[in-house]
């Protein structure tokens, strides 16, 4: 009982927080009043709750959300931030990684879709002489969930 108290108590503060920022328009703090704030306050939430009350299954969601809400804002506020979904499998890579440190499990899928994540965004930026990974990566992207459907279906159907 204690441990949803906190999560919920941790939840109150950080909406609290959130509420005040639009209610005083404090100039350096009103960027943060934006609906990315709430995927980051529930993140945070999730992750105490995970990691400082054991409940090692709020370390996946915390860190989804805390990651996605980060995302969102630097895509508000930063011109310089990636927009590309490989992002969204390198919070998603992090989130099974963080994970796997208390529960020793996923850590092999958060490796997977990191690798997927570093080889798509840094596809932006490869130089001209390596045009034909960039070729493989436009047709992969093109079938990847085809690609991901037939990965899913050996996995369930494999005995």
């Amino acid at each position: 009982m204690k441990q949803q108290k906190s999560f919920l108590g941790i939840i109150l503060i950080g909406i609290g927080i959130y509420f005040l920022l639009q209610q005083y328009s404090i100039p350096f703090l009103s960027r943060f009043d934006t609906w990315p704030t709430i995927l980051i306050i529930l993140g945070i939430a999730f992750l105490f709750n995970g990691y400082g009350n054991n409940q090692h299954d709020h370390i996946f969601p915390g860190v989804i959300l805390l990651g996605l809400g980060i995302h969102f804002h630097a895509l508000e506020h930063s011109t310089k931030w990636i927009d590309h979904w490989g992002m969204y499998t390198l919070v998603i890579g992090f989130a099974f990684l963080l994970k796997s440190q208390k529960t020793k499990q996923g850590l092999l899928v958060g490796i997977i879709f990191l690798i997927i994540s570093f080889i798509a965004i840094t596809t932006i930026a490869m130089p001209g002489w390596f045009y034909w990974f960039d070729y493989a990566f436009y047709h992969l992207e093109r079938f990847w969930p085809a690609l991901l459907i037939i990965i899913g279906a050996v996995l369930i159907f494999k005995k």
